[in-house]
């Protein structure tokens, strides 16, 4: 929206007074291989959860200034874990973060659902996220509609109310019934509102499809209705999520083609003993419980990326970490459909967990292992609060041993080909009293870049130096133009600095400078 972009323009040219307040990394190799060449590009997201109020808001009601200081204060978490990316749950049951006309604020908010909070929490929450550089991907459910049973006790215009067909009850919550076709519609129209409305960088969808594979949900009209030619409700159901997820892809091409798209599903496809395209796993599997084909959708090119939550441990019997991790990656080889994994954070350091879980090191040991299937470009970790907690330093650790060097968000493959941005200029490189060296980089095309990515060399550097981010310092906001400290720069160090798009795309290097 214009007048969003102007008035985080305005923030920026304010915050570019001062240097940019991101610090620089340390400049050593991954202490685990020092001969790692750490990636220039590697999704490093987070999820913030709404519903049940996990961790944003963290209870309902508080006032809006207090809901304004907890995100804050998540997108600085954000950038102390050297994240480049969020995601943010926007639509948790059928509601909304936003002024939405399809459905009801979300009582997750305020108590009451309908209730204005008092200010855009989705127009806030995008425009923090971009003021330090990180993409904000909109996360959504896509049927959930409510967390208890009672349609009555939904928001008097809520659509189930005005709808009662279209909502089912299972398992003591409401859900939007996926097999009739105007539910789909409406519920795509209802997440594509906040997609043409804000900033957002990606629309996402969590792991939760059909309730159940029984007829316990109890969608035998629709299925009477509609379910013709199909040989059984399962193959029914199925396709109503592929409608559902095919249909998706197109309309936000139609509408945002710059938006990546992309599912957080379950880690389990089939069991090889179910299927031989299975993995050699004993667990649940999303194909036939949620009815939810995820490996036909790589495989069909409906999304942009898959996010496989893999939460089990390194050897874990009945779902082993290393025996998924390259089944994953056999199924994203080949195709556009970038891979990126989701880590139990909320795992590690939990007493209640097994053994494995309590070494500080098990999630730093499955950023290792990833290191050798390069289908792999980059992990999410859930939840936020887990991240802040760093029970046994297992965050840390992983941070400290991967996270050595910044890292750009990868650029979608259907996107790698447009034209990225202008070369920017560095109009200086000084040393500066208090230490360290202030550099000054001015954008020089029509757009203003959504990040500039700064490196340093001890020489000149080579053209075909800016692939990896071994002399990669820092990536900070993109404005017209901005100041950055690097607390380690020192006389005779060179610095270069790239453009970077809302796709991730890079500009050439800029000139280099030399510290004198």
């Amino acid at each position: 929206m214009p007048s969003r972009r102007t008035v985080l323009k305005g923030l920026a040219l304010a915050a570019a007074a001062t240097a940019v307040p991101l610090p620089a990394l340390a400049s050593s190799a991954s202490s685990l291989d020092d001969a790692y060449v750490p990636p220039l590009r590697q999704m490093r997201g987070m999820w913030i959860a709404s519903v049940v109020n996990i961790n944003w808001p963290s209870k309902q009601g508080l006032s809006v200034d207090q809901q304004k200081a907890e995100y804050i204060a998540w997108m600085d978490l954000a950038v102390q874990r050297k994240l480049n990316s969020v995601f943010v749950q926007i639509r948790p049951t059928a509601d909304a973060f936003w002024p939405s006309p399809f459905e009801p604020w979300s009582h997750w908010l305020t108590g009451t659902q309908g209730q204005d909070p008092g200010y855009d929490p989705l127009g806030f929450a995008v425009e923090e996220a971009h003021k330090r550089g990180l993409a904000f991907h909109a996360w959504f459910n896509p049927y959930r509609v409510s967390m208890q049973p009672d349609p009555a006790q939904l928001h008097p215009d809520h659509p189930g109310r005005k709808h009662p067909d279209w909502i089912l009850p299972f398992g003591g919550k409401l859900y939007y019934n996926p097999g009739l076709p105007e539910v789909r519609k409406f519920c795509q129209d209802a997440m594509l509102d906040a997609l043409t409305r804000y900033d957002i960088d990606g629309l996402h969808f969590d792991d939760y499809f059909y309730p159940t594979n029984t007829t316990a949900f109890d969608d035998s009209a629709a299925f009477a209705q509609h379910g013709a030619g199909f040989p059984d409700l399962a193959t029914w159901r199925r396709h109503n999520v592929d409608l559902m997820v095919s249909e998706m892809q197109q309309r936000v091409r139609e509408v945002r083609p710059e938006v990546a798209w992309g599912i957080s599903p379950s880690g389990i496809w089939r069991n090889k003993a179910v299927d031989p395209l299975g993995s050699d796993t004993n667990g649940g599997q999303s194909y036939d419980n949620l009815h939810a084909d995820t490996r036909g959708w790589v495989k069909k090119g409906w999304l942009d990326y898959i996010a496989p939550q893999l939460y089990w441990y390194i050897g874990q019997p009945p779902a082993d970490y290393s025996k998924l991790v390259p089944w994953w990656s056999d199924v994203a080889s080949g195709t556009n459909t970038l891979l990126w994994i989701g880590q139990a954070a909320y795992k590690a350091g939990d007493p209640a967990q097994a053994a494995p879980w309590q070494d500080p090191a098990e999630l730093s040991k499955h950023l290792t292992l990833n290191r050798a299937h390069p289908e792999i470009s980059g992990d999410i970790w859930y939840n936020a609060n887990d991240l802040r907690a760093d029970r046994i330093a297992s965050i840390s650790t992983a941070v400290g041993d991967h996270y050595t060097r910044p890292a750009l968000a990868p650029v979608l493959p259907r996107l790698a080909g447009g034209e990225g941005p202008r070369r920017p200029v560095v109009a200086y490189a000084l040393r500066r009293p208090a230490g360290g060296v202030e550099v000054r980089a001015v954008a020089t095309g029509r757009d203003e870049p959504f990040q500039f990515a700064v490196f340093r060399f001890p020489d000149r550097a080579a053209s075909g130096a800016f692939g990896d981010a071994r002399h990669l310092v820092a990536v900070v906001p993109g404005d017209r133009q901005v100041r950055w400290v690097d607390p380690d720069g020192k006389r005779g160090d060179h610095y270069y600095v790239v453009a970077v798009d809302r796709a991730n795309r890079t500009s050439r290097p800029s000139n280099g400078f030399r510290v004198l």
